[in-house]
């Protein structure tokens, strides 16, 4: 389940927003005001924040602003009835990765957050994977009870793999290629899964029988 944080001020749109997206699969917290939404965006991970450009408080470029100032990296699409390409070039300018003008479709909606979602995902250092969060340059894992494992090399290029396209399913080949290079023996990719699971859970990877494995679910 991905984590949203949508900062809007019209109460009548941020609940139905936030009914869209709950039933979509996100987790949704919703701020009325860029202070809230400041508040959130430094103290809670999400995974893409939406966000109205007339907020009160803070406006919504100045909140984009600060939260990228203090270092928060997490993908941003800006939602504005300032629609014009001066707005749209500003509001990019300023940080964002998305900008869309109100009225707006509910469908290009969801259909943009997808697009920031898997993008954040492919490029990303640190990830979200099952009971924690996968520092890949680190090759460490922070679970949710504040433990730190350490990976092995080949247990990170197995693990990011899989984590990179969670809600793909690989085969043993494919994960052989991207972990082991030219290895030929497909067990060694077993016996990886079988260390990720001792270290960090037998739910962190699913066997997807007759195809391979995939990512336990978020």
């Amino acid at each position: 389940m991905s984590r949203l944080l949508l900062v809007e001020d019209d109460r009548e749109l941020a609940a139905l927003l936030d009914g869209l997206l709950v039933d979509e699969g996100y987790d949704v917290d919703v701020a009325p005001d860029g202070q809230r939404g400041l508040h959130l965006g430094l103290t809670r991970a999400y995974d893409v924040i939406v966000l109205d450009r007339g907020l009160p408080g803070i406006e919504g470029l100045d909140l984009l602003g600060r939260l990228r100032s203090k270092g928060v990296v997490t993908p941003m699409l800006v939602l504005s009835a300032r629609g014009n390409p001066a707005d749209r070039v500003e509001g990019l300018d300023a940080g964002a990765e998305d900008y869309l003008s109100k009225p707006f479709d509910v469908d290009e909606l969801l259909a943009r957050l997808r697009g920031l979602l898997r993008r954040h995902v492919e490029h990303a250092d640190v990830v979200r994977i099952p009971g924690g969060s996968f520092d890949i340059a680190a090759r460490e894992v922070g679970l949710d009870d504040g433990e730190v494992v350490s990976l092995s090399t080949r247990e990170t290029d197995v693990l990011a793999h899989l984590a990179r396209s969670p809600r793909r399913v690989f085969s043993r080949d494919e994960l052989l290629e991207a972990a082991f290079g030219d290895a030929e023996d497909t067990g060694l990719v077993d016996t990886y899964v079988h260390y990720l699971r001792r270290k960090l859970g037998r739910e962190t990877v699913l066997t997807v029988r007759g195809v391979g494995y995939r990512l336990g679910r978020l």
